[in-house]
């Protein structure tokens, strides 16, 4: 947008129909205003590149909890469930990296509670997928924050250079101090376009997080209940899907001599 706008200044300078632009206010503010224009053009594209990027990565996360609602909790383990999931996917990441805490804890010499290694092992995995979610969009904050006193620098440079001419060339009318400084306000403005973009970009993207995590989260404790309970605790929505298994026994109650029942003695 910026690369647009430059050219269309440049077109309009070499045309002869404006004396004032993008282009003009480049020439007079010198290696200043050319450092404040490419750097709000660097953090322009950075943050497009940020926005295209983070939606793809945010929108795969999401098909793949579509895809563990559809069939996961179906399996018979955890293991079979992890087949069905992508490789490198985040909820493939969390059964992996809680089967890998299942077998570490019997290995332990010093005694830990089984649930407490699984949740710790569960919470740090669920951690590590929300900080890479979380990469970049502190770029975003940072330049949605900036870009607009950038341009403003560039403006009061704009601005301090234009003044100066005039008091140098000793003409005071309107038409000598509102075209300059009007000139100069166009850096403010290309700084408000970088930033807005930004700004709603880092808003949207950390909603969407905030919904990715609290799938993860609720999938980590469905998780954490499968370990903890060999399998006899799952989601009650995947229960209901899951193939019925086989009741088990009921042992019938001991009986020894006359007048004794489940090992208690009663007197006639």
């Amino acid at each position: 947008m910026i690369t647009t706008i430059l050219a269309a200044a440049t077109k309009g300078a070499a045309a002869g129909e404006n004396p004032y632009g993008l282009w003009a206010a480049l020439e007079q503010g010198g290696t200043i205003a050319w450092t404040v224009f490419l750097i709000l053009c660097a953090f322009s594209i950075v943050s497009f590149y940020i926005m295209f990027t983070k939606l793809f990565e945010q929108q795969k996360v999401i098909n793949q909890a579509k895809r563990v609602r559809t069939g996961f909790w179906n399996s018979t383990s955890l293991r079979e469930g992890a087949a069905k999931l992508e490789k490198n996917s985040a909820y493939r990441q969390i059964v992996d990296d809680g089967l890998q805490a299942q077998d570490q804890h019997t290995k332990l010499t010093d005694p830990v509670e089984a649930h407490d290694w699984l949740h710790g092992s569960l919470a740090r995995s669920e951690a590590a997928i929300n900080a890479k979610l979380g990469t970049g969009l502190a770029f975003l904050a940072t330049v949605g924050a900036t870009a607009p006193f950038i341009g403003l620098f560039g403006t009061v440079i704009g601005i301090y250079r234009a003044l100066i001419k005039i008091g140098a060339a000793g003409q005071a009318s309107i038409d000598a101090v509102a075209g300059p400084v009007g000139e100069a306000l166009i850096m403010t403005a290309l700084g408000l376009a970088v930033a807005v973009p930004a700004v709603l970009a880092y808003n949207w993207l950390q909603r969407r997080n905030k919904t990715i995590q609290e799938d993860l989260s609720a999938f980590s404790n469905d998780v954490l209940g499968f370990l903890a309970s060999n399998g006899a605790v799952r989601p009650t929505s995947a229960a209901k899907g899951a193939p019925a298994k086989p009741a088990a026994p009921v042992k019938p109650a001991a009986t020894t001599t006359a007048g004794q029942t489940g090992g208690v003695q009663t007197k006639a």
